[in-house]
């Protein structure tokens, strides 16, 4: 009897199909927990600039604000503030297209929404990796499982000997597949739940700012933050 079990065996004993599938869980297991640690690190940095918007309202000009929302590249607030600052000039400056039948406020708030669904693409981008290991790695294990009972009893069959431990022994080891294919699932479904969260934070506070801008490339100064008492912020000039 083979005295060697568990995971080893499994891969000296399986065919090609049992090692292309335990290579198939490893590599969606390696990609799921790279999409993790790099959209989890991405969360991190856009909450970490979220909380700088509020300098942006206590600067002295538009350039200076724009200036204390952080690093440009891939700074979605700042992406927000040069969209808004881009359309409202570009309204004000052009009176010969298309977008002319739209009042300023409506022409900047489709400017500000387009922005905003820009950054969310990029905020769910690689997402779709995780809800697809999720939803296919226990049937990826499963298949494994199978193939390896099939393969386990066609070889008992084969050697005439149905004992328990020429039994137990080869069918254990199948669903350790099983076991691989959970294990795989169950973070990157995690993961996925986790990302979504945070992404619907930084949405919540990307939108915020956007309507903050809204009031001010339309009148001129912020709205407070208590809608009811109509208290206004304007932006210090230079």
């Amino acid at each position: 009897m083979d005295s060697q079990l568990g995971l080893v065996a499994v891969w000296a004993q399986g065919d090609w199909i049992i090692k292309s599938v335990a290579v198939l869980l490893l590599g969606m297991s390696f990609a799921s927990w790279v999409v993790i640690l790099i959209k989890a690190l991405d969360i991190f940095k856009y909450k970490s600039l979220a909380k700088r918007t509020e300098n942006f309202w206590h600067s002295a000009a538009f350039a200076d604000g724009v200036a204390e929302l952080g690093p440009q590249d891939g700074n979605p607030f700042v992406q927000l503030a040069q969209a808004g600052r881009e359309a409202t000039a570009h309204h004000r400056h052009t009176q010969t297209q298309l977008h002319d039948t739209l009042d300023v406020s409506d022409w900047i708030s489709r400017t500000l929404r387009n922005s905003i669904d820009d950054s969310t693409a990029r905020f769910q981008s690689g997402l779709a990796i995780l809800a697809s290991v999720g939803s296919t790695a226990p049937f990826v294990g499963l298949f494994g499982t199978v193939w390896g009972i099939y393969h386990a009893l066609v070889g008992i069959g084969a050697s005439g000997q149905a004992t328990i431990d020429k039994v137990a022994g080869p069918i254990g080891e199948a669903l350790i597949m099983t076991a691989l294919g959970l294990a795989v699932a169950i973070p990157a479904v995690l993961g996925y739940n986790a990302l979504v969260r945070g992404n619907k934070s930084i949405l919540t506070k990307l939108n915020r700012f956007a309507h903050d801008l809204h009031a001010y490339f339309v009148t001129g100064a912020r709205v407070g933050n208590n809608p009811a008492d109509g208290k206004i912020i304007a932006m210090k000039k230079a």
